[in-house]
């Protein structure tokens, strides 16, 4: 499969190139293309661990020139309030990155709440399968691994569809490899990502047969 570019203008830079963009994150990549849409200077960007939510929050931050608050929620919640001020002052945006948006991030802060509270939040989608399979085929490359078709669509219909469940399931299968000198295949796939609680079957599910 081939990469997947973010429809982004920046400096050409190797790690941001790589972020890739499905209908998992297009709309929250869209949104951050349109600042001048946003109708206070802040957004909040929620996602899943491992989603690339960092990344792209850099590529926004470099496109722009805004700020970001990454990992919101660990971060005191009165430098918050202050940088959602400072942004409305300046006019220069700011991105606050965090697992979830308010209320289900709770605010102790009625200041900040009330602020967040008006401020538009994006959302990264969990993997859609054509995300999965670019994941999966980047992580196997990056680890120097032979992962065939026929293995990765074997994967896509049993690892669970999550960012985190894609990296423990690459990180799983090359520690296998390296350890035991084994070529990489459906068999090793199986018994690895068995034993490690990894499987779960999705075409199952849906009342197709498995193998």
């Amino acid at each position: 499969m081939s990469q997947l570019a973010l429809p982004l203008a920046w400096p050409d830079d190797p790690q941001e190139a790589e972020f890739l963009l499905s209908t998992s994150n297009a709309q929250a990549a869209q949104h951050l293309r349109r600042v001048g849409a946003w109708p206070v200077m802040s957004s909040i960007l929620v996602g899943p661990r491992k989603s690339g939510r960092s990344l792209l929050a850099r590529i926004f931050a470099r496109q722009t020139g805004g700020t970001i608050i990454d990992d919101a929620e660990r971060h005191p919640e009165a430098a918050i309030f202050h940088a959602w001020n400072a942004a409305q002052m300046d006019r220069r945006p700011l991105l606050i990155v965090a697992d979830a948006a308010p209320p289900v991030w709770k605010i102790g802060l009625p200041d900040l709440r009330s602020r967040l509270g008006a401020t538009p939040s994006v959302r990264i989608e969990p993997p859609d399968d054509l995300l999965m399979q670019a994941l999966f085929e980047r992580a196997f490359m990056r680890r120097g691994l032979d992962a065939r078709p026929e293995l990765v669509q074997w994967l896509l219909a049993r690892v669970e569809r999550s960012y985190v469940a894609i990296s423990r399931t690459v990180d799983a299968l090359d520690q296998e490899v390296l350890q035991h000198r084994k070529r990489l295949s459906i068999p090793l796939a199986r018994a690895t990502l068995a034993s490690a609680g990894l499987i779960i079957d999705r075409r199952a599910e849906s009342g197709e047969a498995s193998s």
